[in-house]
């Protein structure tokens, strides 16, 4: 019976399921899996035994290591590329004039595959921005267009409470919210007192946390 641990890849990220593949781990470890962008750096949330393997339905890819230094040190090299490569995005977009707003770009361990995040009114054929960019960074580009909630959670920044965003330190998934929950909370039903920096509205109506919003 395989070992099984979650591994979140970013603060407040999704956690995903890994084989621990015999190593053994606890929580905070620091690994490096193979997922479907080849090698990523990880850290483990959930360490073997709290997870009942009879829930877990797909094949898990393997843990190939707990993190060496080196490891650590390319994934570092790897979030300066990052900056690069979204200066070098929104260079192509512009030349291109195309209607799209790039968001991050996040590199694999080993370089060998960039993932640009952007946003946009409606679908953009960006297939000539890929072409440019492969052949301007020489590596694999997938790009990936995101909505307003999964753009503020990239982004960053305060909530009307004064504190970070919800969604960018605790909130690994979206649930949905509804203008109900506000009027349950005898919230005012103005926009500005009920939406997030996202424009949509606030996730901690979810919480019943009136006391925070109000």
């Amino acid at each position: 019976m395989a070992e099984i641990v979650g591994v979140r890849f970013h603060q407040a990220g999704k956690v995903y399921y890994f084989d621990a593949a015999g190593i053994p781990l606890q929580v905070n470890d620091c690994v490096v899996v193979e997922t479907a962008r080849g090698k990523e750096l990880g850290f483990v949330v959930i360490s073997p035994g709290q997870v009942i393997s009879a829930n877990i339905t797909e094949t898990l890819k393997p843990v190939i290591r707990k993190a060496t230094e080196a490891d650590i040190k390319q994934s570092e090299q790897r979030r300066e590329q990052n900056d690069n490569a979204i200066m070098k995005t929104r260079e192509l977009i512009e030349k291109l004039n195309l209607p799209m707003k790039p968001v991050s770009a996040q590199y694999n361990l080993d370089g060998t595959h960039l993932t640009v995040f952007f946003s946009a009114e409606k679908r953009v054929d960006f297939r000539e921005l890929v072409k440019e960019l492969s052949r301007n960074l020489k590596t694999h580009v997938e790009l990936r267009q995101i909505g307003a909630r999964d753009e503020a959670k990239q982004i960053g920044g305060l909530g009307r409470c004064g504190c970070v965003l919800c969604c960018t330190t605790f909130l690994s998934e979206f649930t949905p919210v509804s203008i109900k929950m506000a009027k349950e909370q005898n919230i005012t039903l103005n926009p500005v007192k009920t939406s997030g920096l996202c424009g949509r509205l606030l996730c901690c109506l979810d919480m019943n946390t009136s006391n925070t919003v109000k």
